[in-house]
């Protein structure tokens, strides 16, 4: 069986859904919890601020903590606990414990990331938390059988846990190439260098949220306030389409997964999406709205 079969037999294992069924609304229902804070806690965990998913960035550090840990473990030959020798213990130790900091912050970012999926990559999110939560579980086992003398037992507990690790991670890879969870949904499109024209102005109503494309590229077009706006019609996010949304003051919200973007900017307001969106500038000439991608600088 090579890895793809792997995958393909998580995401075949209806169980999980069960998992999913009851753990979705706990997470959705502690951030309802949070009340005012809920908006500006969800946008840092999702990584609005970054502009990028915040989950990925921190799972760099328990796997590169806990590589660090076998390298060291296979340096020190086991042989005395003086010298260089103990200080190779302590440091494969420390780098131990990083890892296991660093698996609760990713843990925390993928289940708020998670909570907002479903389908097949809900499913086999389930499968990848259980995974890593099974290699966390390891490593603290490996940690406290050092600490109590049993270095043997616990390097065997290490480099099961790392192996455990990389299964999950494979999961997590596949969730972002495969299912494309954690990418930017808007972008590599055809979008207008020059100023052209997409719709007459008479077609455009004011407080309406109307659908466009540009050489098959859809865009969203909206009249609010004496002014005309333009962003990407496909949410950064996973894809949904904007036009089906709904207006909240100066922003757009998705119907999918309710991330809002300002109508002016295409800056996130709210996640889940860290990716802002396309937007366009916009005029009329001869009674058509035309638009072209905003210029830097």
């Amino acid at each position: 069986m090579n890895l793809r079969d792997f995958y393909a037999a998580v995401a075949e294992q209806k169980w999980l859904d069960g998992i999913a069924d009851a753990l979705q609304p706990a997470v959705r229902g502690f951030f309802d919890s949070l009340g005012p804070a809920r908006r500006g806690i969800q946008n840092f965990l999702h990584g609005t601020w970054l502009g990028h998913p915040l989950h990925p960035v921190i799972t760099d550090v328990p796997i590169g903590a806990w590589t660090t840990t076998l390298l060291l473990d296979a340096l020190d030959d086991g042989e005395g606990d003086g010298g260089g020798r103990s200080g190779l213990r302590r440091a494969a130790d420390a780098s131990l414990a990083l890892g296991l900091a660093g698996a609760v912050g990713s843990a925390v970012t993928g289940l708020t990331d998670w909570s907002e999926t479903d389908a097949t990559p809900r499913r086999v999110g389930v499968a990848h938390a259980l995974l890593n939560s099974g290699a966390t579980l390891l490593f603290a086992a490996s940690l406290l059988s050092r600490r109590r003398g049993r270095r043997s037992a616990g390097r065997r507990l290490a480099v099961t846990g790392y192996l455990t690790a990389c299964a999950a991670a494979y999961l997590g890879g596949e969730l972002v190439s495969h299912e494309q969870i954690g990418v930017d949904h808007s972008s590599g499109r055809a979008m207008p260098e020059r100023f052209t024209s997409v719709l007459p102005e008479a077609e455009l109503p004011a407080d309406k949220l109307k659908k466009v494309l540009f050489q098959g590229t859809p865009l969203l077009l909206v009249r609010r306030g004496g002014e005309i706006y333009a962003l990407a019609e496909t949410c950064a996010h996973l894809g949904g389409p904007l036009s089906e949304g709904k207006l909240d003051q100066e922003c757009v919200v998705c119907p999918w997964h309710a991330s809002t973007f300002e109508l002016a900017t295409g800056d996130v307001v709210r996640g889940p999406s860290a990716f802002p969106q396309p937007s366009l500038e916009t005029r009329v000439r001869n009674g058509e709205i035309q638009v072209r991608m905003k210029r830097r600088g």
